[in-house]
């Protein structure tokens, strides 16, 4: 009880005094920044969404029209049927659960490690482990593939997943989050008689609810939106998954329909969207946190 108590009350939202206003130049170059960037990023994505109810013929059309002119639902009929949608969108949320969730187990589990126990030349451990920082996803594929084939993992959910089980990212990511919090609480557990895994589930995960929401939210959109292992690691088309599914509405002799390539995207996109607006609140106290403690 006493555990849970002090993590409540450093969870409850503490009275901060109100920042200093900005000038209104100042004020108005953030504004006009923020619009920019808006435009940069969001013009994308409208053009997805209405070339998705365009038809081909509309989408070359010049001037560009910004609103389509006789909407139709085909495109999404087209889509999915032109690839088996059904069993890639399957297979991408079997590999992306596995794959995050494995992720996000062991990038907490020693970033817990790196923060609060001791062990020999942990601080030798830990620059190796930002070292794999800096190396390329590209460079392991052959390794990682001749690893899978060795094991008869071709076209098997654990060859897409178990390469990708663990990525550095994460656990620097979470040990920053981890050395932020209060000494006291963590002393304050071990004196209840609380072991490394009772104050890891009871202290420190729901100190670091936003950084953990924010790795998983990271995690989960780069699985979803893996391409190449994916590609590399399966052949038959009953294990793909759905970036390659929008690969194969591509026409390679030039006639592409574009219409229904973006209602294919629209597929893959939208899942992950509201995963986003879900734990966006988290996401920049997650990203902050991380920047506290070094």
């Amino acid at each position: 009880m006493a555990i849970a108590e002090e993590v409540t009350i450093l969870r409850q939202p503490q009275t901060e005094s109100q920042p200093a206003r900005l000038s209104l130049p100042y004020a108005l170059l953030s504004y006009g920044l923020m619009l920019i960037a808006l435009l940069v990023m969001g013009l994308p994505l409208y053009w997805m969404l209405t070339a998705a109810f365009k038809l081909n013929s509309e989408i070359y059309q010049l001037p560009v029209t910004w609103i389509p002119h006789a909407p139709t639902l085909a495109n999404f009929t087209d889509a999915w049927n032109a690839a088996p949608f059904g069993r890639y969108y399957l297979n991408t949320i079997i590999t992306t659960a596995l794959g995050s969730g494995a992720e996000i187990l062991l990038a907490t589990t020693s970033a817990y490690a790196f923060a609060f126990l001791r062990f020999p030349k942990k601080e030798w451990v830990f620059l190796l482990l930002l070292a794999a920082l800096m190396v390329p996803d590209q460079v392991t594929i052959l390794t990682n593939y001749l690893t899978i084939a060795r094991f008869g993992w071709v076209d098997t959910y654990q060859g897409i997943v178990v390469p990708g089980a663990a990525v550095a990212y994460g656990t620097f990511l979470l040990r920053q989050a981890f050395l932020s919090q209060p000494r006291e609480v963590l002393d304050a557990a071990r004196v209840d008689g609380a072991g490394h895994l009772r104050t890891l589930w009871s202290v420190v995960i729901p100190l670091a609810r936003p950084a953990l929401v924010t790795f998983a939210l990271i995690s989960i959109v780069a699985k979803w939106n893996n391409f190449l292992w994916p590609l590399v690691a399966t052949n038959r088309q009953e294990m793909r998954v759905l970036p390659i599914g929008i690969y194969r509405l591509l026409d390679q002799e030039g006639t592409t329909q574009w219409g229904t390539v973006m209602a294919g995207t629209i597929f893959v996109v939208l899942p992950v969207l509201i995963v986003f607006l879900w734990a966006q609140r988290h996401i920049v106290e997650g990203i902050a946190a991380g920047a506290v403690k070094g």
